[in-house]
């Protein structure tokens, strides 16, 4: 799956946007590679060797900085629901605001720097605030489903939109 942002990309990344690629047919088995390439031989892809080429993470951001008025950054946390579709909710006050999404990733690591790339990223095509990200949370599927049945952690983001805190 390839992963971009609508507008400029970054400072330093000379337009790199992140890839979740799944592993090939010998990911992580060498003596399959070995054999393969003295019999002359590759062995076909089967569904168990793709693995898990990419999961579903529920991502919780959090960013603060100097107070802006209430109206722009509702305005601004809209144009980014808008810039960025699968944006669940996001609660926001003057001086902070908390954006729960879905994303979909291979992994923790893969899942967890499209996140803290999202702010920045946005930062100017959306007119959000100069605030930092001072938070960030990565779970999988499983164990959000797992925290709400337990009624543990945030219930879940409904109702969907822009809502101040």
């Amino acid at each position: 799956m390839r992963r971009g942002r609508p507008g400029a990309p970054p400072r330093g990344t000379a337009e790199r946007t992140l890839t979740s690629v799944g592993p090939g047919p010998a990911a992580g088995r060498p003596e399959d590679e070995d054999l393969g390439e003295r019999s002359g031989t590759t062995r076909p892809t089967t569904e168990s060797d793709r693995g898990e080429a990419s999961r579903l993470w529920h991502i919780t951001l959090s960013v603060s900085g100097a107070e802006a008025p209430l109206r722009e950054v509702r305005r601004a946390l809209e144009q980014l629901a808008h810039d960025h579709p699968f944006l669940l909710t996001s609660r926001y006050a003057n001086d902070h605001a908390e954006i729960r999404y879905w994303e979909e990733a291979r992994d923790l690591h893969d899942a967890a720097a499209v996140a803290l790339r999202l702010w920045g990223e946005h930062r100017s095509t959306a007119k959000l605030p100069p605030w930092e990200i001072v938070g960030l949370e990565v779970i999988d599927r499983e164990t959000y489903h797992q925290r709400i049945a337990e009624g543990y952690g945030p219930p879940p983001a409904a109702p969907v939109g822009v809502h101040p805190f």
